[in-house]
């Protein structure tokens, strides 16, 4: 597994410094090639860390714009940035995500119905189709938790348009297994590969591709290079990004999530924290590993905010708050969104408030907007 043995700010920071001193420096050139489990990775492994805010973006990209220069940098960049326009789309897009869980509702009730997809399915996540490549991959995710972010492009598609299965089962396959497993990078991903989130440009698995940029270890016969987009029949309505809340002055209860586990550089203004909780929301059928990932995670973060507030913190209970306020981060939508108690107060970090409004439509306008967003 390339991130380590546990996901806490410490081990975040390891893997910051050995993908600088490493594969950063040939990252642009280099980041297509899965080379495989057992080789050096060429990606930067950090989304698992990121995907928690164990690091936050702010500091992985100027630390990369430190190491590299804003040249050497520039893609590594884009990429991180990528993660965050996924979030502010799909805040600004709620439909996409209540509209996938819908569709997993309806697939997994065809999946009762159809023997002949059930199948198919079955052999998929068991990795037995016979296409090469495919079924180690799906080992792999199973197995690790992981897969290479362009391995992840080949296997969606592949499951999508040569397997012909509903691309919300595979999403939630991968949600349930990837140890960076981000619902909003998650959905909107597949619905890229499928031709949903651009409509009508989607992304076809093909040979020639995957024997290249897996060095030949893999040539896999028998997918459909020529299929069509999918298509629905009303894309998700864009609304208004929802407004952060402001902190209040005095005592709080800080309310820790899976999203955001870096307490100790929230905008808190004057608030004052004399309690801390940690909520733990996995997803839904969350794989025995990914669960012990957040636990991790939480019990890392809840020890660094209880030492840096100088107050108790522990995994919340009844009555964990008292009356006081109730202040957490924003959690995008997700399970930890769906679990937050009533009458929180949701604060927004300066990264996403001035990078979310430019996420609301095609990622082109987030990335030549890149500049001024670091410069604020």
């Amino acid at each position: 597994m390339p991130i380590g043995p546990a996901l806490t700010r410490d081990a975040g920071f390891d893997a910051l410094t050995a993908f600088l001193a490493g594969p950063g420096a040939d990252y642009a050139a280099a980041r297509n090639t899965d080379r495989g489990p057992e080789a050096r990775p060429t990606t930067s492994a950090l989304s698992p860390f990121l995907r928690r805010r164990l690091l936050t973006e702010d500091e992985v990209v100027r630390a990369a714009l430190s190491a590299f220069g804003e040249d050497g940098a520039q893609k590594f960049v884009s990429e991180v940035f990528w993660r965050t326009y996924f979030k502010g789309h799909l805040e600004t897009h709620p439909e996409a995500w209540t509209s996938y869980r819908a569709g997993l509702d309806t697939a997994r009730a065809r999946l009762d119905a159809e023997p002949g997809l059930r199948r198919v399915y079955g052999q998929a996540v068991d990795g037995r189709t016979g296409i090469d490549g495919f079924d180690d991959w799906a080992r792999q995710l199973t197995g690790e938790g992981w897969l290479h972010n362009h391995t992840r492009m080949w296997f969606a598609s592949i499951w999508i348009f040569t397997l012909r299965l509903p691309w919300e089962l595979g999403a939630d396959f991968f949600l349930r297994h990837l140890l960076d497993g981000d619902p909003a990078s998650n959905t909107l991903s597949w619905r890229w590969v499928a031709g949903l989130h651009t409509r009508g440009k989607h992304y076809l698995a093909r040979r020639e591709n995957i024997r290249q940029y897996t060095q030949g270890r893999y040539d896999p016969s028998g997918l459909d290079e020529d299929a069509e987009p999918l298509d629905e029949a009303m894309p998700p309505r864009e609304v208004p990004l929802p407004k952060a809340d402001a902190p209040p002055e005095g005592e709080v209860a800080l309310l820790l999530h899976l999203d955001d586990l870096h307490p100790e550089s929230l905008p808190l203004g004057r608030a004052r924290v004399v309690r801390i909780g940690g909520l733990l929301a996995h997803a839904d059928g969350a794989s025995a590993q990914v669960r012990e990932a957040d636990e991790a995670a939480m019990a890392d973060a809840l020890a660094r905010a209880g030492t840096h507030f100088a107050c108790g913190a522990e995994p919340i209970r009844d009555g964990w708050a008292g009356d006081r306020p109730v202040v957490t981060a924003w959690a995008p939508l997700g399970p930890s969104a769906d679990a937050l108690p009533g009458g929180c107060l949701r604060i927004r970090r300066d990264w996403d408030e001035r990078a979310w409004p430019f996420s609301a439509r095609g990622y082109s306008r987030l990335r030549s907007a890149i500049p001024k967003v670091l410069r604020d």
